[in-house]
């Protein structure tokens, strides 16, 4: 990806402040004959990502090709629950997971200092900008989206389709929106954080009178608009929209006029984890031109591997990009939660 600069801040942030004692990263690792076999014995990589599940499999099925005899075994769910999920398990002494990734911004931050993490970096991501790695090794940025709003192009008009977020507050969208919820989606606690800061929360508290059909995931609200069973969609990830669309849907992506919140996701390997030598294989999949080459093509995602291609995806310069740093997130995440659930509830 060859816009690295618009979202160097937002990286730089969340790498500066999710370690308090500097320390040097591990040397960079290639994949050797003998991480393969052992690999092998093991038999399999665990991960828990929030990735589309058409894209988490595609992804898991070109490892799989690769590395015949380890397979990845993908749980997917909203990076919220999985957060949830790891932390009980991790509070019990169970170590079930290998790789995980979130979008949210503060969570390695958080599983970092807990000393969760293993120190790993693939050589790809030696080659990564700084400001997209974890400065000690234990993490990096594995993919990027935005989230915008879109519309079903057989229920909705070109021409009369929202262009803001605030045209949603127009009472003729009223029983016609859908959204994600920020409790389960990091993806949307992350939006909502964003929005909250440039609309302020009278843009919620007006969707709360809109009757608005909530739901968990980001990607779902996409793919809900394109079954017609919502006219437009407030949020949801890009690369969702654009799967949808590219597959014959009959929706549209809308880059708001306001601007469209920019989510970096990150990836790491668990300390703990039960396959260390597939846990290394997978994540060193992950961040190689192949495996990110899946994520653009097949996922649509924007990746920060600066061999990339992005065909086909409006430039990142020609989108208005809203961003914040992690440790602001953290600092307001549970009053970011109140404040949504005052305006739209929890469901």
């Amino acid at each position: 990806m060859k816009n690295l600069p618009l979202h160097a801040a937002l990286s730089a942030s969340l790498m500066a402040w999710a370690g308090a004692a500097p320390a040097q990263a591990p040397e960079p690792y290639k994949i050797t004959p003998q991480i393969i076999q052992a690999a092998q014995k093991e038999g399999k990589a665990v991960l828990y990502t929030s990735i589309d599940m058409r894209v988490a499999q595609a992804l898991a099925q070109g490892f799989e090709a690769k590395y015949p005899g380890v397979r990845a075994e993908v749980n997917v769910s909203g990076s919220e629950r999985n957060f949830q999920r790891l932390n009980q398990e991790y509070g019990s002494r169970i170590y079930n997971v290998d790789v995980i990734d979130s979008p949210d911004a503060f969570h390695f931050a958080y599983m970092k200092r807990k000393g969760w993490l293993k120190a790993a970096v693939p050589e790809d991501v030696a080659a990564w900008p700084a400001a997209d790695r974890d400065p000690d090794g234990y993490f990096a940025a594995d993919r990027a989206t935005l989230t915008l709003m879109s519309y079903n192009t057989k229920l909705v008009k070109p021409e009369d389709a929202p262009k803001r977020y605030k045209d949603l507050l127009d009472p003729k969208w009223k029983g016609r929106i859908i959204k994600a919820n920020p409790a389960y989606s990091g993806t949307i606690m992350v939006d909502t954080y964003n929005l909250s800061k440039a609309l302020g929360w009278s843009y919620f508290e007006g969707l709360g009178q809109q009757d608005v059909m909530q739901i968990q995931s980001a990607t779902e609200t996409s793919t809900k608009v394109a079954r017609g069973e919502r006219e437009v969609a407030a949020d949801g990830t890009e690369y969702n929209v654009l799967l949808l669309r590219e597959s014959g849907a009959t929706i549209q992506e809308i880059y708001p006029a306001e601007g469209s919140p920019f989510i970096v996701a990150n990836a790491g390997i668990l300390k703990n984890a039960p396959h260390p030598n597939a846990a290394l294989l997978f994540y060193h999949y992950l961040f190689s031109a192949q495996g990110q080459q899946i994520l653009v093509d097949m996922g649509r995602m924007r990746s920060l591997h600066p061999d990339i291609q992005e065909k086909g995806m409006k430039p990142l310069t020609e989108i208005k990009l809203l961003q914040s740093s992690a440790a602001d997130i953290e600092r307001d995440f549970e009053a970011t939660k109140k404040h949504y659930a005052t305006y739209l509830g929890n469901d």
